[in-house]
């Protein structure tokens, strides 16, 4: 009788196990969170993917501004005409069923295919978000549309933005960490309207804006700032960064990079802001 019990009670344990996996691999909510949508409210970024640290190229910002309506920034460098995942605070509508939030909306200049971002909640506190995280694009909605993301993520709450902040001249005072396309002979200007300059010393010590440029733009969102550009008859080329600090005219931003062996490695660029 003994034994039999013990029996019992193990293909119980199994089953429940089983269940408790089957539940967590599903797309479907798995219950309500409590307050979820009081938690929401705020600025998010992701920090962690599949167990790992999220590098910066790629990462997203999503401030709540209430349970229906989201602003959504990203920088992923994917350059197919449906999926180049360059938003600029751009407006989402959201939505709440149990745990699940869904994210909706559409690429610049494009409302034959729709965007989704889920947001599948496991638990929410004041400073953190740990969720399954899945992306799908829809053509003419037709269909369930194409899933081309879908990972274990974690968001942490930011508090700080530094969008209005990064307004204005910076010149470059060092870099760490590897190369970049910037170095010590530039300088950014930004501007209100998301558009920025380049400039480069001449051989006189005299700065010039680079003129060769068919656009140049940025999104700074929260500690998130990613500038994009493309020179004449060349492809479009994007960095992306994270400010470390911003205090009395000194600027450093920060990134984690990955090697093509899959090694990580961190950049930091530090900048000084020009009065003339």
């Amino acid at each position: 009788m003994n034994r039999l019990m013990q029996w019992v009670m193990a293909a119980a344990l199994i089953c429940g196990a089983t269940l408790f996996t089957s539940c967590m691999n599903d797309d479907n909510p798995v219950g309500p969170t409590d307050n979820l949508a009081e938690k929401l409210i705020g600025k998010w970024m992701d920090y962690e993917a599949d167990g790992q640290p999220a590098l910066t190229t790629g990462k997203m910002v999503v401030t709540f501004v209430s349970p229906t309506k989201a602003l959504y920034s990203t920088t992923k460098s994917d350059f197919s005409e449906s999926q180049r995942k360059w938003s600029d605070h751009r407006e989402y509508a959201a939505t709440i069923a149990g745990n699940k939030v869904t994210l909706t909306g559409h690429p610049d200049g494009n409302p034959k295919i729709t965007l989704q971002e889920e947001f599948i909640i496991s638990s929410i506190t004041a400073n953190e978000i740990v969720c399954n995280y899945k992306h799908t694009t829809i053509h003419d909605g037709q269909g369930q549309g194409t899933v081309t993301e879908k990972k274990e993520m974690r968001l942490k709450k930011i508090d700080t933005d530094y969008h209005t902040d990064i307004v204005g001249m910076w010149e470059c005072k060092g870099i760490s960490g590897g190369e970049t396309y910037n170095d010590a002979n530039a300088r950014l200007e930004f501007f209100n309207d998301a558009t920025y300059k380049y400039y480069r010393k001449n051989d006189g010590g005299q700065w010039e804006a680079v003129t060769n440029r068919e656009f140049q733009e940025y999104i700074a969102d929260g500690t998130l700032v990613a500038i994009r550009w493309k020179d004449q008859g060349m492809a479009e080329l994007r960095e992306c960064w994270e400010v470390n600090s911003l205090k009395d005219g000194k600027m450093q931003w920060k990134a984690l990079r990955a090697k093509e062996d899959g090694t990580t490695f961190e950049q930091t660029v530090d900048w000084e802001r020009v009065v003339e």
